[in-house]
């Protein structure tokens, strides 16, 4: 029988399975200010991408996920590079609707264990992952995609762990993205090249909601 904890995390696994195939990319942003978070969220959904992974790299992290939260509820807003506990305390309390996290860590996992918010953690090794796995977590991301095997690695993981499921972030862009997305273990990829740095900060926002209908565009071809 599927202990209480293992039951919790598959419904976790369901809530962001319905997250991350509702588009091809999962945009990975890090803005200044929280205007600049509502600006690009609203250019990225204008675009066609309906979710968004706010990182833990500025300061401006948490106002700017309440801001999105708040001011752009068509756009499901996480929160990325969560790194420990109290981190993960604060995105829920901004309203974060999903918490991603680079690896994985007793303490992280106790954090969403306590939380109603979903953790994609992240995971690189084949040990690694059936750890994930014998904790109920179905559903993956795969961090530092390119640096540690790629979609070479995740094609030759599938039919060894076929029930996971994987989000790749790191070294991904238009170039290689097709590589994984062709993959029966991949849902969809993170990847930061829908908000150039450049763009967001001279406030192009023309330019981003076209990289994000070039992105929402493989949603076909996948």
């Amino acid at each position: 029988m599927l202990s209480e904890r293992v039951i919790a995390m598959s419904q976790d696994s369901k809530r962001l399975l319905a997250i991350l195939t509702a588009q091809p990319v999962v945009p990975v942003v890090a803005v200044a200010n929280a205007a600049e978070g509502v600006a690009l969220a609203r250019a990225l959904v204008a675009g066609g991408i309906g979710s968004i992974e706010g990182t833990m790299r500025t300061p401006a992290a948490l106002e700017a996920i309440r801001a999105i939260v708040a001011e752009v509820p068509e756009m499901v807003c996480g929160a990325g590079t969560i790194l420990t506990p109290k981190q993960f305390e604060q995105a829920e309390a901004a309203g974060a609707e999903f918490i991603v996290s680079p690896g994985a860590t007793v303490e992280i996992l106790d954090a969403a264990r306590s939380s109603d918010v979903p953790l994609l953690p992240g995971s690189a090794t084949p040990s690694e992952m059936m750890a994930m796995l014998q904790e109920g977590y179905e559903v993956l991301k795969f961090f530092p995609a390119e640096q540690v095997g790629g979609a070479a690695f995740l094609k030759s993981i599938a039919p060894v762990i076929p029930q996971l499921k994987f989000c790749p972030t790191g070294g991904i862009s238009m170039k290689n993205v097709q590589d994984y997305l062709g993959l029966p273990n991949v849902l969809c990829v993170g990847g930061s090249w829908l908000a150039p740095k450049d763009k967001v900060a001279a406030g192009d926002w023309d330019a981003i909601t076209a990289l994000a209908h070039e992105a929402a565009g493989l949603k076909d071809a996948h």
